[in-house]
């Protein structure tokens, strides 16, 4: 019985681990992919139109720092003129904009 016990525990922390690690992929599936690209290149219809940058680029990445980017997902992104480019986030944790953050580093080449 405690093996039982054991074991459908050590899965149900398995499963929950792997359900966690998909989670930012699915999200920027869902949330981001449209402007971003499913690569984050930014190379899509709508990320051409609002400047999309290429996160695959190293560069792109260097000159981003985590803060910058939980805060661009959390609060939105204005362009220089003012204009809303990016709207915040809707219903995400912090976590989970955390671990968006960790998945767009993901794409760097």
């Amino acid at each position: 019985m405690n093996k039982t016990i054991l074991l459908a525990g050590i899965i149900g922390f398995a499963a929950a681990l792997a359900v966690s690690a998909a989670e930012p992929k699915e999200t920027w599936a869902n949330s981001c992919a449209r402007c971003h690209g499913a690569d984050g290149k930014g190379d899509t219809n709508m990320g051409h139109r609002l400047n999309a940058k290429d996160y695959s680029d190293a560069a792109v990445q260097a000159a981003l720092t985590d803060d910058a980017a939980f805060k661009a997902i959390k609060e939105g992104f204005k362009d220089k003129d003012g204009k809303t480019v990016m709207r915040p986030a809707q219903n995400l944790s912090d976590d989970e904009i955390k671990g968006l953050v960790a998945y767009l580093r993901t794409f760097k080449k």
